[in-house]
């Protein structure tokens, strides 16, 4: 499975979510850790029963940053999507 790919403006601060639905099934998540890289800045984050999001700031035009949702849910399994920001001036 490829990661997403998007579009994110240096000055922006911009939601990015993960829809786990179609892999959790009947589970749900019972927490979410969000891993961005050096230049860009993760502002907050929240999480539903299902899906997962985070508010993106800075980064630098020219730059691809792979940022990491990690889940654990409510029956105990672990895992991690990866989204690709691809950082350019709009």
């Amino acid at each position: 499975m490829s990661a997403d790919t998007w579009i994110h403006d240096p000055n922006a601060i911009l939601d990015y979510s993960v829809d786990w639905s179609d892999w959790l099934g009947s589970d749900t998540i019972a927490s979410v850790t969000w891993t961005v890289p050096t230049g860009i800045v993760k502002a907050s984050q929240a999480e539903t029963t299902t899906t997962a999001t985070a508010w993106i700031s800075g980064g630098t035009a020219g730059t691809e940053y792979a940022v990491a949702c990690k889940i654990v849910t409510a029956g105990g399994r672990t895992d991690e999507r990866t989204i690709i920001l691809r950082c350019q001036d709009r």
